[in-house]
């Protein structure tokens, strides 16, 4: 396997001229919150702003290219995690961030899946063949400039919608509690007790590595190799409206929120994610500032609840600017 970075031109101080709405972007992959968890930082990130500026993590450094021929005002924000549990989980995630740098621009749902399930079905052919079983999650947000967001899931990292009174998670996470639902096995108070109020970190699909959520049944050896898509059509009731890839309006009332199970890998989740309406609804603050007080608030809450050694943590908030968007000035 090949361990070169993708291959791309290194980004510009100056920009080219963009129109088109204006998101704001603060994105953070930390090692461990306290300093004193993990020794290898195996999730990314991938946020290619409507520039095409690309950042994410090559080796555990943040790296920065600029991918030509990328329309101006489209954005592709990801975050990944290596599986912590198999051998080269950074690796996966890194390979996976290369692979969607050479994705073009995409702009529906049907283009999404097609070219995502390639990249899977590539990468698992390649890892396959190194004999390395392992893989990643992957939360990514693909958003046109004057379109809805395209939203592709796979593994337990998250998108959060937050407000000012309410935090609500968009995605489902693809979880051993999931499995059982979709067998009918679990109630909606169950799974949720089992997801969003106890702390697992077994997943039941990852990008790479393939899937068992599709398994008729609940005890299986194999992993197929094929993505399992939750929609609408298998989910149960209680989960309607959360597919994996659906589109997604923006709204500018709120902040969005994707990031690795390291932000909510606590003995008490959700008494932090309970604070996250005080942190993050401050409209008139910079999101990097923001972002500071929900990691120094993580460091307390990881303290308090005694929930170390803590994991790998990466998070990325994202909303529309109350400032109207203006053309950047053309790189000298």
């Amino acid at each position: 396997m090949s361990t070169q970075p993708p291959l791309s031109t290194p980004a510009p101080h100056g920009a080219s001229r963009c129109r088109g709405p204006q998101l704001e972007v603060a994105v953070r992959s930390l090692l461990s919150p306290t300093g004193q968890g993990r020794k290898e930082n195996q999730d990314n990130f991938l946020w290619i702003d409507g520039y095409g500026h690309a950042r994410f993590l090559w080796r555990e450094q943040e790296t920065r290219l600029s991918v030509t021929g990328w329309p101006q005002g489209h954005q592709r924000l990801a975050v990944l995690d290596g599986m912590g549990g198999h051998s080269h989980g950074r690796q996966a995630a890194e390979k996976a961030a290369a692979g969607l740098i050479e994705l073009s621009a995409m702009t529906d749902l049907t283009q999404i899946s097609d070219q995502l399930n390639r990249l899977h079905r590539r990468l698992y052919r390649e890892f396959q063949d190194a004999g390395l079983e392992t893989g990643c999650t992957l939360v990514l947000l693909e958003i046109p400039p004057r379109s809805p967001a395209l939203l592709f899931h796979v593994g337990d990292s998250r998108l959060y919608a937050i407000d000012a009174d309410h935090v609500q998670c968009l995605t489902v996470d693809h979880v051993p509690a999931t499995h059982l639902a979709l067998l009918g096995l679990l109630d909606s108070a169950q799974w949720l007790q089992q997801v969003h109020v106890q702390t697992s970190s077994q997943i039941s699909q990852a990008f790479i590595l393939g899937s068992t959520l599709g398994a008729p049944n609940f005890y299986v050896e194999a992993i197929d190799e094929e993505l399992y898509e939750l929609h609408d059509g298998n989910l149960p009731l209680f989960l309607q409206g959360l597919s994996d890839r659906r589109s997604l309006t923006l709204e500018p009332d709120r902040v969005y929120l994707l990031a690795s199970d390291g932000l909510w890998h606590l003995r008490d989740p959700q008494a932090f994610v309970r604070q996250w309406p005080a942190l993050l609804a401050h409209p008139q603050r910079p999101l990097e500032e923001l972002l500071d007080d929900l990691l120094a608030e993580l460091v307390t809450a990881l303290h308090e609840q005694q929930s170390q050694p803590d994991d790998n943590c990466t998070v990325m908030l994202v909303r529309q600017s109350s400032i109207q968007a203006e053309e950047a000035p053309a790189s000298d």
